[in-house]
């Protein structure tokens, strides 16, 4: 297991502006995504869009998975940029109805997809045939969330980081957390429901620009006790000389005041085999030292 490896998540969270995500109930194999929606969407346009922020993934209900064919499928659009987050849902009886859809107008964070819906839903990777570890423990978490919030909690595929499982993303708020069990998950998701954030096993804000600007912004939460959806903004970086490893220095913008914050990345200070998934070398980040700038 990663935490017994002393590895920690934060600044680890693949970059995610917007979601395309598609009910497939039943099994899903290794490239079901890729089967799924790229007969549809056209392969090449689908890394397209990933590469211009959105992230295409499939969603299933918590629990037995059934296929039924003639069933309407629930598609949900998505857009997690500060001061744009939007939830949308609406139905398709086939998957054709998927090429209908202006993508491109998601990636822009136009709304007006479907009917709107007051989120957060909870994703919880268990995408098995990617890495055992996500189905042993996401399931659990799956569970749990599926009973305390049921219509919002769904299984997911693969999000990224399966060293980090159970790996937990709210949409569209936009964070992503990682090596929850189903008490933290509780938590987590106790926090989103009241408009907040739980730092603790936080992998990061996915719309923000880099690693090092999530690692300095869950530091700033941490440090100052931020829990507000935007209460921890990175808006600028900078690197700086060190003489092992690399440095930046982030500027975080607080509620009321901007936080300066020197972060150090290193190769890898632990590793070792994780019952699931074999050699983990995580990157390691560490915070130098944060300092007040000034007033908002």
């Amino acid at each position: 297991m990663t935490r017994l490896l002393g590895g920690n998540p934060a600044g680890t969270a693949a970059r995610m502006t917007s979601w395309l995500l598609v009910e497939q109930p039943g099994p899903w194999t290794a490239d079901a995504l890729e089967r799924t929606l790229g007969p549809v969407l056209g392969s090449e346009r689908l890394e397209s869009l990933r590469a211009a922020g959105l992230r295409p993934l499939l969603i299933r209900r918590p629990g037995r998975h059934r296929r039924d064919p003639a069933a309407p499928r629930s598609v949900y659009l998505a857009s997690g940029v500060p001061g744009n987050r939007w939830l949308e849902r609406r139905e398709v009886t086939d998957l054709a109805g998927l090429a209908e859809l202006d993508l491109e107008a998601v990636v822009r964070g136009e709304p007006g997809h479907g009917e709107p819906v007051a989120g957060p839903l909870f994703l919880v990777c268990t995408h098995g045939t990617k890495d055992m570890c996500c189905a042993v423990l996401g399931r659990p978490l799956a569970g749990v969330l599926g009973e305390n919030h049921p219509g919002r909690a769904w299984e997911v595929s693969h999000v990224g980081g399966d060293r980090w499982a159970g790996n937990l993303l709210v949409v569209p708020d936009g964070f992503l957390h990682g090596q929850l069990d189903p008490g933290e998950a509780v938590l987590v998701a106790k926090a989103a429901m009241a408009g907040q954030v739980q730092p603790d096993q936080l992998r990061g804000r996915t719309s923000a620009a880099t690693p090092w600007a999530q690692y300095a912004e869950i530091a700033v939460r941490r440090h100052a006790g931020l829990r507000g959806l935007d209460a921890a903004l990175a808006v600028d970086e900078r690197p700086v000389p060190t003489d092992d490893g690399e440095a930046r220095v982030v500027t975080v913008r607080g509620i009321d005041l901007f936080y300066e914050v020197v972060v150090h990345r290193s190769t890898a200070a632990s590793s070792g085999t994780s019952r699931c998934a074999g050699r983990i070398s995580p990157p390691a980040y560490r915070t130098e030292s944060i300092r007040l700038l000034s007033t908002v």
